[in-house]
C-alpha cells in the first residue's frame, strides 16, 4: 500500500505548552535524548559490544519575542536567591489531516541559558532557550488507524 502523503504531519500545528500555559509566541521545539554506552570488548569476540550506561536530555524552544515571562522565571536563579528552576514542557505536534496528534511530557527542565536582549533594528525579536530534562512521557502516540 502507498503512503498516503496527507497522513504526513506538518509542523504548523505543533504548540508549546509550560506547565499548563500555552506559549502562543513559541514556533519551535525539539528535544532529544542522547543514549549514552560504555564500549566492551569480550574475549574470543572481534566485535566491539556496547551497554547503555546513560541518558542525556536536551532541547530547545525557540519563537518570537512577545513577553518577560521566562526571564522572570529565571531572574530568582540569576540572582542568587534561589537554585535551578525546575518546570515541566509538553509538545503537541497535531494536524488535522494526520492520524491522530501527538503529546510527549518533558520533566525536570532546566533552562541552560537566560536570553536577556537580541535584536536588531528593522526585525521581528526573536528567543532562543536551550535546556535540559531529566525524563519524558509519551502521553499521546500517533498510531495510523
Amino acid at each position: 500500500m502507498a503512503l498516503d502523503a496527507s497522513r504526513i504531519i506538518n509542523g504548523t500545528f505543533g504548540s508549546v505548552w509550560m506547565d499548563g500555559q500555552w506559549l502562543t509566541n513559541f514556533n519551535h521545539l525539539e528535544a532529544n535524548v542522547e543514549v549514552q554506552k560504555a564500549e566492551i570488548k569480550l574475549s574470543g569476540d572481534r566485535w566491539t559490544r556496547r551497554k547503555v550506561t546513560g541518558l542525556n536530555g536536551t532541547g530547545t524552544i525557540s519563537g518570537f519575542k512577545v513577553t518577560s515571562d521566562l526571564i522572570q522565571l529565571m531572574a530568582p536563579v540569576a540572582d542568587n536567591t534561589k537554585g535551578a528552576v525546575k518546570t515541566e514542557i509538553i509538545s503537541k505536534l497535531a494536524d488535522p489531516e494526520a492520524y491522530r496528534y501527538e503529546r510527549i511530557r518533558l520533566k525536570n527542565v532546566m533552562f541552560d541559558r537566560i536570553q536577556l536582549a537580541n535584536w536588531t533594528a528593522g526585525e521581528n525579536v526573536t528567543e532562543e532557550w536551550p535546556f535540559t530534562f531529566e525524563e519524558f512521557e509519551l502521553l499521546d502516540p500517533i498510531v495510523a488507524t
